[in-house]
Order: C-alpha cells, then structure tokens, then sequence
C-alpha cells in the first residue's frame, strides 16, 4: 500500500514512523511520501492561497499549485481523497474497502479551504472524521491512514482483524490479563477454564451486549440478532 500526502505541513506526519504503522514501513508493506505543496508555488515568497472571490473571511488555497503538487505523484491507480467535512463519514466498511486499493493521494486542506476547480478536476472522494471542522486535514489523514493500515495484509495478523470492535458489526468483547485479581474483582471465570467453545461463546454474548448497551445503532443497521441475551 502507498501513502502519498499533499500538504502543507509534512513534519506533522512524522508521528507516523511509530507504532504499528512505523513498523509496517520498515518491512516496505507500507510506503508513505509527504508532498509539500508550499515547494510548488510559483511565488518567491512560496505563498499558496490568496483571497476568495466574492469576499469573504480567510485565504483559499490556488488551484494551481495543488494541481502540481498532485501531479508529481498521480498514477493510473491512485485514487484521490480530500479530506473534508463535506465528505462522508469513515466507517468500518470504508475502512475496509479503502485498504483494498494499491495507492492512496491524501490531500490536506487549510485556511478556508481549496479552490473548488481543481478538486473537481483531481479528487475522486471527500471523506469526513466526524461532523466537526480542525484546523487543516493532516490530522485527519493520519487518521484515516492509520484505520486503513491495519487492513492491509501482513500489517497485522489475520485473528487480530477479525475481532476488533466493528469487524463483525459488533463492538468488542471486554479483555482481561494478569493479575487474576485486582482491588478485588476477578477475571471471569470462564476465562480460566480453558474450555474454548465456550469462551468464545461467552465472547460473543458479550460483545452484543455492550453493543446493545453503547451503540444499539450498529445493531439496527446490521440487523444483528444473531446472538441473544
């Protein structure tokens, strides 16, 4: 999977290099390259936006220099993602799908946002964290890397995807480790029997539950009744 990201902030992404997706990157499962966008300006003072027309509070970035930024790293393959809260909501299934493509272009607004003509001419999707607006798309995008990452095959192991929360359209079951006692409340019982049908069964009465209890909504939409409580 290819990471290319146009922004204006790439020391931002450095955050990156750690973690799951750090590691991910020294086995070349994952590449990501920051674009600058500020290095194709054609102004001495490498300015990128200037004043929208119509008036208005704020700078709006020039299409130009992000048409350039774009086009030293476009591929037949890449698919373009501005990250926007205009755009959908990411969610599990976006995730997943996401993950299936071989090189993603992330571009990372600011100011008041980017001159509409050429996101029409390169973005083929805006995608939204959440239904509240940040200062800029980094974080955003390290977001949506991160969610898409671990989809990616050879990122993590295979069991690991398939029970977290969302996967199954359910959220997860609760976990436990050692010590089998503390501040007087015990791993569960079943837990400690061995018996794995059983705990997995356990698992999964759990897991709806608290989807039941925090999120009924995921239910609703999966039409998830497979398990009973």
């Amino acid at each position: 999977m290819k990471f290319d990201v146009l922004t204006l902030f790439p020391e931002m992404f450095e955050i990156m290099k750690q973690s799951i997706f750090g590691k991910a990157m020294e086995k070349g499962i994952i590449t990501l390259q920051t674009v600058n966008i500020r290095d194709f300006s054609k102004d001495k003072h490498k300015k990128v936006d200037d004043t929208p027309y119509g008036g208005g509070a704020g700078m709006v970035m020039m299409p130009d220099v992000v048409y350039d930024a774009y086009q030293s790293v476009a591929s037949k393959d890449a698919k373009v993602i501005y990250m926007s809260p205009q755009g959908k909501s990411l969610n599990q299934k976006k995730v997943e799908e996401l993950a299936k493509q071989d090189h993603l272009i992330i571009l990372c607004g600011h100011y008041e946002g980017i001159d509409q003509r050429v996101l029409d001419k390169i973005v083929d999707e805006e995608i939204s964290i959440g239904d509240y607006v940040l200062t800029g798309g980094e974080i955003p995008a390290m977001v949506l890397m991160d969610s898409v990452s671990r989809y990616v095959e050879g990122v993590l192991k295979e069991d690991s995807v398939k029970e977290e929360s969302f996967s199954n359209g359910l959220l997860e079951y609760p976990q436990y480790t050692r010590p089998e006692i503390f501040q007087g409340e015990k791993v569960p019982e079943i837990l400690l029997t061995g018996h794995h049908g059983n705990i997995e069964k356990w698992r999964q009465e759990q897991a709806f539950k608290i989807t039941k209890q925090k999120r009924p909504d995921l239910l609703k939409e999966k039409g998830n009744n497979e398990v009973q409580i």
